[in-house]
């Protein structure tokens, strides 16, 4: 499904100067020695994955994955900390200290790192979600080291000027602008996940409401960055073409001697029952009218085949392929197609994890001539089609085979290793969680199926928005692009 409001990464590191307050010094009981001391667990084994995962002293995970088939490597440090562990009236505080950790440090003025990365032949960025805050570099294999004392660096000893922190704020407002407030589904979207939600954080938006961004101050992100930025918090991901054990020699040295702080509690914030259909109608000038509908659904907590909540959502993800994982597949041959077209277009996508409570999207443009209730409608006739009737055999190899493909061609790159592995860690899952995953998917039946189909669709778990469009100014000059917003 392609979602024009249900995107919860914002991958925009930003370009200009920065600078912080001094973190405290590393004390040296945190910064004995740093050895490394291997994960034992069985699901962690190098033999059954190729990677291999180690613990420094102070915390930090380690995660290598070798891959020798091009002189590339890839380095990314991920933070277990996202917007959903801001509080209100400090929205989009994540993000934004994601900005500044482009900054400076005492030894680098604001902009140097990216153009030390840029000298060095790589590129680099970051992207902060709902779940995670990660960084990273794509440099020629030569040049890891490198990268692994810039961004230990950083980590450790990010500052930056109260002036340097508020010229950057307005980029991130800027942002704003451009990719919500610009944008009536992402608008869309953001109403519609705060009604959806009542007690999770997920409630609010990654890039923050307008209102906390002006009342944010230089303190509120360097309160965050103290708070959330330690070793123990943090995992260093490493694949490409690397030797492990210079590997593990680079990161004990540069950064096992970062002083580690304790690691706050994290009270479980968990989102009461649903007891009724909600609905918005959101105006806003627009072209098209869009409809959106958000199920609540159990999420992946285990590879336990005896746990039916991941059991169902394995298979929660198999059914949105079913109905949108192929040209021609169920919502397109019936909403788009043909006599009975109702729609210009439709999907649906399942969010099969995450730290916070997952959704089953459906979502639809209502073609010249029909009403969002008609798309809504159609797009629940579906899934009550399948409900009664099932799936067959065929559509359902198909869409596993297609699947299995996609997930099989993402390890040519060894970006896409990372990216997984860092996702993986910050779920809690296990190094071949790709493997298991792939097994899971393809062990799914047809009756399982029909059976969430028929369980998860109700309206006492459903909330649907509707775009209801308003004339357009036909004068409005389109924003000019900010350079300093990179995507």
């Amino acid at each position: 499904m392609k979602h024009h409001f249900y995107t919860l990464a914002l991958v925009c590191a930003a370009s200009t100067s920065w600078a912080q307050s001094p973190v405290p010094a590393a004390s040296p009981t945190a910064a004995k020695s740093a050895a490394l001391t291997p994960i034992t667990s069985s699901a962690n084994s190098p033999a059954d994955t190729g990677v291999q995962q180690f613990a420094l002293a102070n915390g930090m995970q380690l995660i290598i994955k070798p891959d020798h088939r091009a002189p590339t490597a890839v380095q990314m440090l991920w933070v277990r900390v996202g917007s959903m562990d801001e509080v209100d009236g400090t929205s989009g505080v994540a993000h934004a200290l994601e900005h500044m950790l482009f900054k400076g440090t005492p030894t680098l003025k604001p902009g140097e790192f990216s153009r030390q990365v840029a000298a060095l032949g790589g590129r680099e960025n970051a992207f902060t979600t709902r779940d995670y805050t990660g960084y990273y570099q794509q440099i020629p294999a030569n040049r890891l080291e490198d990268v692994m004392r810039l961004e230990s660096d950083r980590f450790a000893h990010n500052q930056w000027s109260d002036e340097e922190f508020a010229k950057e704020l307005e980029v991130v407002k800027e942002e704003r602008r451009m990719r919500t407030e610009d944008e009536p589904r992402r608008l869309m979207g953001e109403a519609l996940n705060a009604t959806v939600f009542v007690a999770s954080p997920y409630r609010r938006p990654v890039v923050g409401w307008m209102n906390d961004l002006d009342a944010m101050t230089p303190d509120d992100a360097r309160a965050f960055y103290r708070r959330w930025y330690t070793p123990a918090n943090a995992a260093l991901v490493i694949a490409g073409d690397v030797d492990p054990a210079q590997t593990k020699a680079w990161a004990e040295k540069y950064y096992g001697a970062i002083a580690s702080r304790p690691l706050p509690a994290r009270k479980p914030r968990l989102e009461p029952q649903q007891s009724g259909l909600r609905r918005i109608d959101f105006k806003a000038p627009a072209e098209q009218a869009y409809v959106a509908l958000a199920f609540k659904v159990p999420q992946l907590q285990t590879f336990d085949a005896n746990d039916a909540a991941s059991s169902d959502a394995f298979a929660l993800t198999v059914l949105a392929a079913v109905l949108d994982g192929y040209s021609g597949s169920r919502l397109d041959r019936a909403l788009t197609q043909g006599d009975t077209r109702v729609a210009d277009s439709a999907g649906a996508d399942n969010g099969l994890m995450g730290r916070g409570p997952q959704l089953f999207m459906l979502e639809g443009v209502p073609a010249a001539g029909k009403t969002p209730e008609q798309v809504e409608a159609a797009l629940r006739g579906q899934i009550a089609r399948i409900a009664q009737e099932g799936v067959s055999e065929a559509e359902l190899t198909r869409v596993k085979v297609q699947w299995v493909a996609s997930e099989v061609y993402k390890r040519d790159s060894v970006f896409n290793q990372a990216r997984n592995l860092g996702a993986q860690w910050v779920q809690g899952l296990p190094l071949d969680a790709d493997e298991r995953l792939v097994a899971r998917l393809r062990a799914v039946t047809a009756a399982q199926v029909q059976a969430v189909a028929a369980k998860y669709f109700g309206d006492d778990q459903l909330t649907v928005a509707i775009l209801r469009p308003q004339p357009v100014d036909k004068n409005r000059k389109p924003r000019a692009p900010n350079p300093a917003i990179r995507d």
